[in-house]
């Protein structure tokens, strides 16, 4: 049996042959079958670029306005989920107040979704110096570091104001705010290889499409696509 993360009701476990010889460090289910069902899948009908829910399989009005700035240099993001009430009230426990424990609820849900990602580098999303050392820990890292080898490429700038407190306008407007991280012994092998940036929401993408122009600076040639476990 085990206690559901959520609602702290006991479940009864069924074994999982892939927890247990691929992801080694997921000590099993931490969610309830009935707290799985409140974090709606995407449905099938989604923009071709970010996977927003749309009526139509089309490109969104987001990505046809990073379509317009980036002259066509779009980027390719993968989400799973829906940015529903209950993901919004997961996340708020988990990175407003800090609950450490609820980054295993985040890779249980993603978990088996990612079998089919293979790319070169897995570089997360990184959190500001302030939120790193009020939380005690870097909020996409830690849900991300049993799933892939994570290479840590980029640094937050200090001072950096988190993108949850800003709407819309300010969000589009957020200037770059990230940084090169020391790469020694791996800059040489960076060159023309694939990587996926990995982060929590995608809203109106700046976040993502300022890690990659920062990534273009200093590696022109390799091809980078995006993960965010809701859209």
């Amino acid at each position: 049996m085990k206690q559901c993360l959520l609602c702290n009701q006991f479940f009864a476990v069924k074994p999982d042959l892939f927890d247990l010889f691929i992801f080694k460090k997921i000590t099993g289910p931490r969610i309830c079958p009935h707290c799985k069902k409140r974090f709606p899948l995407l449905k099938k009908t989604q923009c071709k670029i970010c996977d927003k829910e749309m009526t139509k399989n089309e490109i969104c009005s987001d990505c046809q306005m990073w379509d317009e700035i980036y002259h066509g240099k779009i980027l390719k993001n993968r989400s799973i989920y829906e940015y529903s009430s209950a993901f919004h009230d997961l996340m708020v426990q988990y990175k407003r107040y800090g609950d450490y424990e609820l980054r295993k609820v985040l890779q249980e849900l993603i978990k088996d979704q990612l079998q089919k990602f293979e790319y070169d580098f897995y570089v997360p999303i990184p959190t500001s110096p302030e939120h790193r050392d009020r939380r005690q820990f870097d909020t996409i890292s830690a849900i991300f570091q049993p799933l892939f080898p994570l290479t840590f490429m980029l640094e937050k700038k200090s001072g950096t104001r988190a993108q949850g407190q800003k709407n819309r306008e300010q969000r589009l407007k957020t200037p770059q705010s990230f940084l090169i991280a020391n790469l020694d012994g791996i800059r040489d092998n960076i060159s023309n290889q694939r990587i996926l940036l990995l982060d929590d929401i995608y809203t109106t993408g700046r976040t993502l499409y300022n890690a990659r122009d920062k990534l273009l600076e200093v590696f022109p040639e390799v091809q980078i696509e995006s993960f965010s476990i809701c859209r």
